[in-house]
């Protein structure tokens, strides 16, 4: 027998819980079993006035921005309005059903003042990053690092020739904080070459042509992961420029020392961090084993020897050429021998006797076109061979392997965190955007590794 017509029908008084409401399986709860925000209110309490009318609760925007990265929920028009209708959302945020949702330009007023000037968004990141310690989560003892493209929130037609620079009557808060870059060596001061184009909508970004494709305004966004669970250690925003990224880095590294008491023993990463410096800054400076391909240009593809062709020789600080003569960086006999020391781009130069090579039939196949052959060799050649060694190990293989996990935790804040592209502008927007998404990713994955407790 067919039922009767379904007509809604008000009640002058509910009995409504959403607690029963929102499944025990939800992603969200097993988030908000993780979600410690008691250090929120007194940072930022020196922030706010101490008279005047009160303040939205910053537990609840923080929770709110927190939902929508890790829902993948990019707009704050669109955020509100899940919250408002989703009691799931509602439940996580701490709102009953009659409880206003805070209108979305309140994030936009609190971003640019006190939740960036207290510093809150790296507290958040530190805190849910030690809860996953507390978990048995992060081993500690072997970490990756990588970098990805993030294209900034600029017109990628209306760049600026940097030959011609901004306009002097351009005045924003990105313009400001560009300005206060100049000097990071992660930003500005990476590098002496200027870019082709600037944007006036988000100078820091950087105009790049990394991946190969058509060039564009973006930002890099570096991960150091603990390659146990995939946690993510730490997070820096960088311009997309090799030597950038590889101090974004070293930041990271002398960081999560400082704040965790934690050194790996070896770093794995690609060949954007295999320079010389950089490898002798891992090797020297801080004893990490580096599993990462050395980045080496002394091959030579027009037939002659390359440098690997010839003996280097740590006790008498010279190199031997294929056909048994010395390549030397001194050819004088001083009363008190002297110790080469790198020139100011960090290379020892070695040379070879004119008259040497004048009688050697190897010559056409060393050095045709000059008289002596000459070598260059790193200050850092010590570390380098250090790299090359590893390389030539099983563990390296393994350590190759785990580099993936890595690149797969870029591809899910692409994909389900929703940072394809930039929504912020300016350097400090990417410190945000970024560790915001870092701070979802860990909530994810400890939502996902740590089973809730049974009940007794």
């Amino acid at each position: 027998m067919m039922g009767s017509r379904q007509v809604a029908q008000g009640a002058l008084f509910y009995e409504f819980s959403i607690e029963a409401f929102v499944p025990q399986d939800h992603l969200m709860r097993g988030i908000d079993r993780f979600l410690d925000l008691t250090d929120v209110r007194p940072l930022l309490a020196p922030f706010y006035s101490s008279h005047g009318r009160p303040s939205i609760d910053p537990e609840l925007m923080i929770r709110m921005l927190l939902l929508g990265y890790c829902m993948g929920i990019r707009s704050e028009r669109r955020l509100c309005e899940e919250v408002h209708v989703n009691l799931a959302y509602r439940w996580f945020c701490r709102l009953d059903l009659a409880d206003a949702v805070p209108d979305h330009s309140t994030f936009s007023k609190n971003r640019h003042g006190r939740f960036r000037e207290s510093g809150l968004f790296r507290h958040l990141f530190e805190t849910v990053l030690q809860r996953c310690i507390d978990e048995g989560l992060v081993g500690g003892h072997s970490f990756g690092v990588d970098a990805s493209l993030i294209p900034a929130n600029a017109n990628q037609t209306r760049g600026i020739e940097s030959k011609e620079g901004l306009p002097p009557e351009l005045s924003a808060r990105v313009i400001d904080e560009y300005l206060e870059t100049l000097d990071d060596a992660a930003f500005g001061a990476s590098t002496k070459v200027i870019p082709k184009y600037i944007s006036p909508a988000d100078p820091a970004a950087r105009w790049t042509g990394a991946d190969g494709g058509a060039a564009f305004f973006a930002y890099s966004t570096n991960y150091m992961v603990d390659l146990d669970n995939a946690v993510i250690v730490d997070v820096e925003p960088s311009v997309p420029i090799r030597t950038a990224e590889a101090f974004a880095a070293r930041r990271m590294i002398d960081r999560i020392t400082d704040r965790f008491d934690m050194t790996p023993d070896k770093l794995v990463g690609d060949t954007g961090y295999g320079s010389a410096e950089m490898l002798g800054w891992l090797v020297e400076e801080r004893g990490i084993a580096p599993h990462i391909p050395v980045w080496d240009k002394s091959k030579r593809t027009d037939g002659t020897f390359s440098r690997e062709d010839f003996i280097y020789d740590t006790a008498t600080d010279s190199y031997t050429c294929p056909s048994g003569k010395r390549l030397q960086t001194y050819r004088r006999n001083f009363s008190k021998p002297r110790k080469a020391n790198g020139g100011k781009d960090g290379f020892i130069r070695y040379r070879a006797s004119k008259h040497d090579c004048d009688a050697c039939p190897l010559k056409p196949q060393c050095c045709p076109k000059d008289n002596g052959r000459r070598l260059m060799r790193s200050v850092h050649e010590a570390s380098r061979d250090v790299a090359r060694d590893i390389r030539k190990t099983d563990a390296y293989v393994t350590s190759f392997i785990q580099r993936r996990k890595v690149e797969m935790l870029f591809a899910h804040l692409k994909r389900y965190i929703g940072i394809a592209t930039m929504r912020l502008r300016g350097p400090k927007g990417a410190y945000e955007q970024f560790q915001l998404a870092a701070t979802a990713q860990n909530l994810r994955k400890l939502a996902k590794l740590v089973p809730e407790a049974s009940p007794a």
